[in-house]
């Protein structure tokens, strides 16, 4: 039985890590701009959009250039957002060794 509480420990320790990375992505800002700079779409590390900003000038190229541009940008955000998270949480679970549960 010693094994689950070693067991036990690395998961409550790795809840640890995981938790506080989840803090971070949430302060975290990922930036994209497309379009020239026309549009610019920040997300949080989690891919929530915190922001889109579009210069008005661009509005006159009339909604079938602005919106796949928009598109783009969102699109783009998510992914890297994704990526991210991806990165961190992997990052903060690594040297765990969680083996098979299915000797219990």
């Amino acid at each position: 039985m010693a094994g689950v509480g070693k067991l036990l420990k690395q998961a409550q320790k790795m809840q640890r890590g995981i938790a506080v990375v989840q803090e971070q992505l949430t302060a975290e800002r990922v930036e994209v701009s497309h379009g020239g700079g026309a549009v610019k779409v920040v997300v949080n590390g989690h891919g929530d959009v915190q922001s889109v900003t579009i210069n008005p000038d661009f509005f006159k190229e009339g909604p079938s250039i602005v919106e796949p541009v928009l598109v783009a940008a969102l699109q783009e955000a998510a992914t890297k957002a994704r990526e991210l998270h991806q990165a961190r949480m992997h990052a903060a679970t690594a040297g765990f060794n969680m083996p098979s549960l299915g000797g219990l």
